[in-house]
C-alpha cells in the first residue's frame, strides 16, 4: 500500500470506531434519559469497558469513557429486589448458583442510600421499566433510520430503469448448454422489432411503464401473444408490435434461489421473453421509503441472529479450515473496521460511493445493535424487558383473582443465566476476532 492508501485505510477504521462509540453512547442515553425522568438514581454513565480513561461527575452521576469501546452501561440503584418483598439482603446458605444470586442482591442493596428506597429501578411499574430498557435499542433504531435516510434520500439506490441496456440477438433456453447465438437461431423479438440499447420503454399493451418490473410481468405472462410497445428514442416516440417468444427459464424460490424437484434437479418454467435487459441508474428515494428499508434490514438481521449457532459453526470452520467465509454471516468489530478501511482506501471508487458505503455500514451496525439487544436474555436489554413483562403478568393475574400483590420478580435468580450468556458472548467475540484477522470478509477478494 502507498502512504495515501494507508492513511485512508486508517481513516476508514477510525470512522467506524468513532461511529461505534457514538452509537453505543447514544444507546446508553436512551436508557439514561427515561431513568432520570422516572426518578431512578443513576450513579454511572459509561461508554466502553475496562479501565476508565476519562470521567466527570455531574450531580449524582459519573459520566465517563473506558478503554475498550465495545459496549457501555448505565448503573441504576436497586436493579435487583430483595429476595422477599420488604426484605433485606441476607446471606445465602445453599449452592453456588444461589450464592451468585444473593451476591447480586447484596451488591444491588449497597447502591441504595438511606431515604432513597423509592428511587430504585425494581420499584418502578412495569411500563416504566420497559420504557427505560427499550430506550437503548430504540435509539439505535432511530440512528439506523437517520443513516439509511441519508443514503436513500441523499445518495439514492441503484435500481433498474425502463431504458434498455442491451438487446439480445437470440434467445437461449436456461436448460440449454448453448452460450452464444448462431446463424441458425431465430432473432429475439426485440431485435427483430428494431429495438436498440438506449431506447426507453413508454408503454406495453396500453399500460404505462414506470418501472422495469412491469415489463417483465407483462412480457412473461404473454408468450405467443402480440403486444403493442411504445418506446422513446432521441426524444421521439415510436410504436412496434412484437410477440414474446416461449422460452424456458429457471423457476426461482421466494429467496431468489433456483427451485429443485424431488430428485434435486433444477426446475424451469415456460414464459414469454423478448430479449432485453435494463440499464441501472441511481435514484434518490422519498422519506416514505426509509421505514420499509429499515424494516427489511431488521428482518434480515433477525434471520441472522436466529441462525446464529449454525453461523458461528460456519465461522469456526472457515477460521480453522479451508472453507470460505460467508460474507452475509456475522462479522466482528475488527471485520467491520477492515471493511470500512478497505472501501475508504479504494481510490477507484468515487468519493460519493465510498461515503455511501460507510454510512450504510453504520446503519447496519445500529440495526445489529437494535436486534441483538432485544434478545430476551439477561444481561441484554431484552432480558430485563422480559422480566418486566413477566412481573406485570404476575401482578395483573393477582389483581384479577384478588390475591395479594406478589411484589417485584426476583430477577437476581437470573444472574447465573447472565453469567453463562456473558461467557458465550465473550467466546463468540473472540472467535469473530480471530476469524476477522486470519480469514476476513473482504470486498475486493
Amino acid at each position: 500500500m502507498q502512504v495515501t492508501e494507508v492513511l485512508l485505510y486508517a481513516l476508514g477504521v477510525l470512522i467506524m470506531l468513532v461511529g461505534l462509540a457514538v452509537s453505543i453512547g447514544l444507546h446508553e442515553v436512551g436508557h439514561l434519559v427515561p431513568a432520570k425522568l422516572f426518578g431512578v438514581k443513576v450513579t454511572q454513565y459509561m461508554v466502553g469497558f475496562g479501565k476508565t480513561i476519562w470521567s466527570n461527575r455531574k450531580g449524582e452521576t459519573d459520566y465517563g469513557v473506558k478503554l475498550i469501546p465495545l459496549g457501555g452501561y448505565v448503573a441504576m440503584t436497586g436493579m435487583y429486589p430483595p429476595e422477599k418483598p420488604g426484605g433485606k439482603a441476607r446471606d445465602a446458605s445453599t449452592g453456588f448458583l444461589d450464592n451468585m444470586a444473593q451476591d447480586a442482591r447484596e451488591a444491588s442493596a449497597e447502591t441504595i442510600a438511606v431515604g432513597e428506597e423509592e428511587r430504585t429501578f425494581y420499584r418502578l411499574p412495569m411500563f416504566k421499566k420497559i420504557i427505560i430498557m427499550l430506550g437503548g435499542p430504540l435509539m439505535n433504531l432511530v440512528l439506523a433510520g437517520v443513516f439509511f435516510g441519508i443514503v436513500l434520500m441523499g445518495f439514492g439506490v441503484q435500481q433498474y430503469s425502463t431504458t434498455l441496456g442491451s438487446v439480445s440477438q437470440c434467445l437461449i433456453a436456461a436448460s440449454s448448454e448453448q452460450t452464444e447465438c448462431t446463424a441458425a437461431d431465430a432473432p429475439a423479438p426485440a431485435a427483430a422489432a428494431g429495438l436498440q440499447p438506449g431506447d426507453r420503454i413508454v408503454s406495453i399493451a396500453g399500460t404505462e411503464i414506470t418501472e422495469w418490473q412491469q415489463i417483465g410481468e407483462v412480457v412473461s405472462a404473454a408468450p405467443g401473444q402480440p403486444l403493442v410497445l411504445e418506446y422513446e428514442r432521441d426524444a421521439e416516440v415510436a410504436t412496434v408490435t412484437l410477440t414474446p417468444a416461449m422460452t424456458e427459464r429457471w423457476l426461482l424460490t421466494d429467496q431468489g434461489e433456483v427451485a429443485l424437484d424431488e430428485a434435486g434437479e433444477p426446475l424451469t418454467q415456460t414464459v414469454g421473453m423478448i430479449g432485453v435487459t435494463p440499464t441501472v441508474e441511481t435514484v434518490t428515494q422519498p422519506i416514505t421509503a426509509v421505514p420499509q428499508f429499515v424494516g427489511n434490514q431488521v428482518v434480515a438481521v433477525s434471520e441472522v441472529v436466529i441462525g446464529l449457532p449454525q453461523r458461528m459453526v460456519d465461522v469456526w470452520q472457515a477460521a480453522f479450515g479451508n472453507e470460505d467465509r460467508d460474507p452475509n454471516g456475522p462479522i466482528g468489530v475488527v471485520g467491520v473496521g477492515r471493511l470500512a478501511g478497505e472501501i475508504v482506501s479504494y481510490d477507484e471508487a468515487p468519493v460519493a460511493a465510498r461515503a455511501q458505503f460507510v454510512i450504510s455500514l453504520l446503519g447496519s451496525l445500529n440495526i445489529a445493535l437494535f436486534v441483538f439487544n432485544l434478545i430476551p436474555l439477561m444481561p441484554l436489554d431484552g432480558g430485563h424487558i422480559a422480566g418486566a413483562i413477566y412481573e406485570g403478568i404476575k401482578r395483573g393475574l393477582a389483581r384479577l383473582f384478588r390475591r395479594p400483590d406478589p411484589g417485584p420478580v426476583d430477577t437476581a435468580k437470573m444472574v447465573p443465566v447472565t453469567f453463562a450468556v456473558v461467557i458465550v458472548l465473550g467466546a463468540m467475540s473472540l472467535l469473530l476476532l480471530y476469524a476477522d484477522i486470519v480469514k476476513p470478509v473482504t470486498l475486493f477478494g
